[in-house]
């Protein structure tokens, strides 16, 4: 299958996203794993079928050798836009951008992989990033933290929500989701943001424990272990950043 017209949007190692009509074609590299790209399709027709405002999946399929998933497309900006574009209303957005998050979080769902497990495999994969000492006291620290069945993002930044033009809001990039805590979940926000901009990371953190009746040390015992996850997926300055966070095991 081969689409015409296609406007890339952003290119990424593994795929590049595009726009093409109404409709958004995230095309992944050749070779990237099939069951990765069905396994994102299953979680965004999740997603849609909690009801929460979710663009449509509409396909599967092959163009050019590589894997794509065809989305209906969202006119609009997107939250980042939004909050980079009006500064001076940064706290407001901010506060919808928890709302939406806490929204996620109420949603039902008894298919979607758990985050528990996920995790696990993440720290256990990083055996010549951490060491074993480091790697034990994060599996342990999540196997003490409570089991939820709370719907997670799993990469929930404002790049991931779109404020239509007909004004809904829209949440995108399913990829990531899983059933498991919501302050695993925040933690993961937090440290996103925390690797741009610290002032946006403070803020975001004061209002989701505020807003959920959170303790932020909560939210914070969470990083460790959620900083080892994101490891498996940045480079460079990103990673190195990550790593420090791992290590906060140490002082505790």
């Amino acid at each position: 299958m081969t689409i015409e017209n296609k406007q890339m949007i952003v290119e990424r190692a593994t795929k590049t996203v595009y726009r093409a009509d109404d409709e958004i074609i995230k095309e992944f590299v050749p070779g990237y794993p099939k069951s990765a790209v069905l396994k994102e399709a299953f979680n965004h027709a999740l997603a849609e079928e909690t009801g929460l405002n979710v663009p449509e999946l509409k396909a599967v399929t092959n163009v050019n050798g590589g894997w794509s998933l065809v989305i209906r497309a969202v006119e609009g900006r997107t939250m980042a836009q939004a909050m980079a574009e009006e500064p001076d209303k940064l706290e407001s957005y901010m506060e919808q951008f928890v709302d939406i998050q806490s929204e996620i979080h109420k949603a039902s769902c008894k298919q979607m992989g758990r985050l528990k497990d996920k995790l696990n495999a993440q720290i256990s994969s990083l055996r010549d990033e951490l060491d074993a000492t480091t790697r034990y006291e994060l599996h342990v620290r999540l196997e003490n933290m409570k089991p939820h069945t709370k719907i997670t993002h799993g990469d929930f930044n404002p790049t991931n929500v779109i404020l239509g033009d007909d004004g809904k809001v829209y949440i995108i990039d399913w990829a990531h989701a899983a059933l498991g805590n919501a302050s695993a979940d925040a933690a993961t926000t937090y440290l996103q943001f925390a690797l741009e901009d610290q002032k946006k990371a403070d803020l975001y953190l004061k209002l989701f424990c505020k807003k959920n009746d959170i303790a932020i040390q909560y939210v914070q015992k969470w990083m460790p272990i959620v900083a080892a996850a994101q490891m498996t997926k940045k480079h460079g300055a990103e990673r190195e950043f990550l790593v420090r966070w791992t290590q906060v095991v140490e002082f505790e």
